[in-house]
């Protein structure tokens, strides 16, 4: 197994890297693309909790590296591959058609896989939504369930002639799969999933962020505590360009000016100060940086209520100042 440094690589957090081979490629919906990747000599890959992702070097954007997570959708225990599905982005952003374009033979770099979404093992049962593509990370979670024994359900909402992986799910699950192809039923049927489970009961969502926040607000609603309630999101998506602003950093003495368009990461980073980053779509958690004053315009789909609120802290990624100057402890 060829296992790379982060700085070998430039995929970024402080990850292990592995230089994996495509081994196979295959469509399982319209516009999705299943990959497999193996190490070239067929060492078993590092295991990995259900619902964990990787993240890949997929080529550059304007001059700098790009790097995209993507949802581990096989076996988890003693892999001898690592799976994802990626569907194509028509407008053209992020890594998607890079993926879309790997052939059998190609040679990627890869991150040792990672999770902010694993099952909880104590839960009595385990409440599975997907919306669409949503169901890569779904899927993690119902392999392992079903390996293990565990009391689950699973709910799959996708447009008509969609599904990725639908087959897949219905030899997993057997009736405990439940599908919709129109929203009204959709909602309909989880409106009494969410009043008539055991206590105990966990949700567990991916998809679009619309899906997310309407479900989450509705659990919360019927009495789920946020402790409860478990989402990963696909990213923040296209974001206003802001207003420009100065940031200060404590530390060094420095001031830096972010533009209009220019996120307070590629900003740092322009100046020469390295911070540790991996999705860049304010989802990871991984560029979290200290701040010291200041009001922040927050945008990322990681931190909670309660920790945007103190105002101690932020992504850089996505996020901005809410004013003219930040202060930070960097």
């Amino acid at each position: 197994m060829t296992l790379v440094s982060d700085a070998g690589t430039g995929i970024r957090g402080g990850s292990a890297t592995l230089s994996l081979t495509v081994t196979d490629v295959a469509t399982v919906a319209a516009d999705v693309r299943h990959v497999r990747f193996a190490d070239p000599s067929g060492a078993p890959l590092p295991s990995f909790t259900p619902g964990s992702h990787v993240v890949l070097s997929c080529g550059d954007n304007d001059g700098r590296p790009r790097h995209n997570s993507y949802s581990l959708t096989g076996a988890e225990f003693e892999p001898s591959s690592y799976s994802i599905s990626v569907r194509l982005d028509e407008n053209g952003r992020g890594g998607s058609r890079w993926v879309h374009d790997l052939v059998v033979g190609d040679i990627v770099e890869i991150s040792t896989p990672r999770s902010a979404f694993a099952p909880v093992l104590t839960a009595r049962h385990h409440l599975l939504v997907a919306g669409g593509i949503g169901i890569t990370p779904i899927l993690s979670h119902t392999r392992a369930a079903a390996q293990w024994g565990r009391s689950f359900e699973v709910h799959y909402t996708f447009r008509e002639g969609d599904g990725p992986h639908l087959d897949e799910m219905r030899d997993l699950c057997g009736d405990r799969l439940h599908t919709y192809r129109d929203p009204g039923e959709f909602w309909a049927a989880l409106g009494p999933a969410l009043l008539d489970r055991p206590l105990g009961t966990h949700l567990y969502v991916c998809g679009p962020s619309g899906l997310i926040d309407e479900l989450a607000g509705r659990a919360r609603g019927a009495g789920w505590p946020d402790a409860r309630i478990h989402y990963e999101h696909f990213g923040v998506g296209d974001l206003d360009p802001g207003s420009p602003f100065t940031v200060h950093l404590r530390h060094t003495g420095l001031d830096i000016d972010v533009k209009s368009g220019v996120s307070l990461l590629d900003a740092l980073e322009t100046r020469g100060v390295a911070v540790p980053n991996l999705c860049r779509q304010g989802v990871c958690g991984e560029c979290r940086i200290p701040v010291a004053d200041g009001a922040i315009e927050h945008r990322d789909l990681y931190l909670t209520a309660a920790e945007k609120e103190a105002g101690d802290c932020m992504m850089p990624c996505v996020s901005r100042a809410d004013g003219p100057r930040l202060e930070l402890e960097l």
